[in-house]
């Protein structure tokens, strides 16, 4: 099944809502379980929210492609905010360069199947996360 990519820009923290509701509706659309739009859409607000705190404004992208040989509900966030200079250590728990809890990207590659970040400093952000269409969906 191809769906259409929906852009939803996040600017303020409604944008955040919006963009969470459009992965659950697409995630319950392709069959995934409660639990897994839950991870999902919570996943979605992580990044979201990460958007708004750090870059000022960006935009959430979700589609269905393949990711690792298989059909998968992707997410992506890109900003061209100041970059995440430490990937790694972002990824790690707790780990916050603002005032938050740095549970945000750690958070999301564990709702998540798989996860990606090209990211450098001044050079923005581009933040790539799936997880697997369930069989016979």
């Amino acid at each position: 099944m191809a769906a259409e990519q929906v852009a939803i820009a996040v600017k303020v923290s409604e944008d955040i809502v919006t963009a969470r509701q459009a992965g659950h509706e697409l995630a319950a659309h392709l069959g995934f379980t409660l639990t897994d739009r839950t991870m999902i859409s919570t996943a979605i607000s992580e990044i979201a929210r990460n958007i708004t705190s750090y870059a000022g404004s960006g935009e959430i992208r979700l589609l269905v492609d393949i990711r690792d040989g298989r059909q998968s509900l992707v997410v992506q966030a890109e900003d061209q905010g100041p970059g995440i200079r430490d990937i790694p250590r972002a990824l790690e728990d707790g780990y916050s360069t603002g005032r938050g809890l740095g549970l945000g990207l750690p958070g999301a590659r564990r709702l998540m199947d798989g996860i990606t970040i090209d990211s450098a400093p001044g050079r923005g952000t581009l933040i790539e996360m799936w997880k697997w269409v369930p069989d016979g969906a």
